[in-house]
């Protein structure tokens, strides 16, 4: 059976952990507080930015997905947790860093600094003008110079189950002007996990993967246009003294590579996405 680390295995990485046991994959999930890993994941109990190898540390493996989440926008924590803490795990991998078919190494679409609603896509100029998003494209150097198969994979905005924030602002009142518009890019938890997946099981097909995949549903949209939708499902009502928008930039990030490789989100808008996010909130 084919054998995965998962780096960071939180939120993304625990449903995608799922999937692969699913599958009958070998699963490893690597994160501070093992006792959190979904059944049938063989716990590394680790933290990504001490250089000790760990104990429990699989002698081989066949895949590689490293994708930790910060909690939080700190350059010098991103620093330690996605550059560091990458070499950490690359140098763990030891002799059996001949063995491994594919590293996916899980990025974000901040770190593009186009800002005047220009699409983007995987062979646009990627020149953060964030400290947060300079490290995340040094991470990205660390592991498309490993020497192993790799593959980049910048997410945008993930959304989903118990990532509500959007929704809790539209419910109380959030106001976004409509010009500029301001575009913004989005997938939700489980098409971004669909996507890793995916790829995961082209590398085990022996499929050719490109050096970055962008991750994101099928339409970029203004966030003015986001937010009235949902107060409108919500029904709330516009409140000029409600919640801001403290967001940056406007880009319009393209899937195309990704559905050419056969992908395809079960969200294609944020309508979708968003529709069963309150439904599943009506019925819990």
């Amino acid at each position: 059976m084919p054998r995965v680390v998962i780096a960071g295995c939180g939120d993304v990485g625990s449903a995608l952990a799922s999937r692969l046991v699913m599958r009958g994959w070998q699963v490893y999930g690597l994160r501070r507080d093992v006792a959190r890993l979904p059944g049938g994941v063989l716990p590394i109990a680790a933290d990504l930015c001490t250089a000790e190898r760990p104990a429990d540390w699989p002698e081989q493996i066949d895949y590689l997905v490293f994708c930790p989440a910060a909690g939080k926008r700190d350059a010098e924590l991103y620093q330690r947790l996605y550059v560091q803490g990458l070499e950490h795990v690359l140098g763990w991998l030891g002799q059996g860093k001949r063995g491994l078919r594919h590293l996916l190494q899980v990025s974000s679409t901040g770190v593009y600094a186009q800002q005047d609603g220009e699409w983007v896509s995987e062979n646009s100029r990627a020149e953060a003008d964030s400290a947060t998003g300079k490290v995340l494209l040094a991470a990205e150097d660390v592991a498309l110079r490993s020497g192993v198969p790799a593959s980049v994979v910048r997410l945008a905005g993930i959304y989903g189950p118990g990532r509500n924030r959007l929704i809790e602002q539209a419910r109380a009142g959030m106001m976004v002007p409509a010009e500029p518009p301001q575009y913004t890019n989005r997938i939700h938890r489980d098409d971004a996990v669909g996507l890793l997946e995916h790829l995961l099981l082209q590398a085990e097909a022996r499929e050719l993967l490109a050096p970055c995949y962008l991750g994101v549903d099928d339409e970029p949209a203004a966030l003015h246009e986001v937010v009235d939708w949902l107060r409108e499902q919500l029904g709330a009502e516009a409140n000029a003294d409600g919640p801001t928008s403290t967001r940056v930039g406007s880009k319009r990030c393209s899937n195309e590579l990704a559905r050419e490789s056969g992908w395809e989100p079960q969200y294609p808008s944020y309508r979708e996405g968003y529709t069963a996010l309150l439904a599943e909130a009506k019925e819990s």
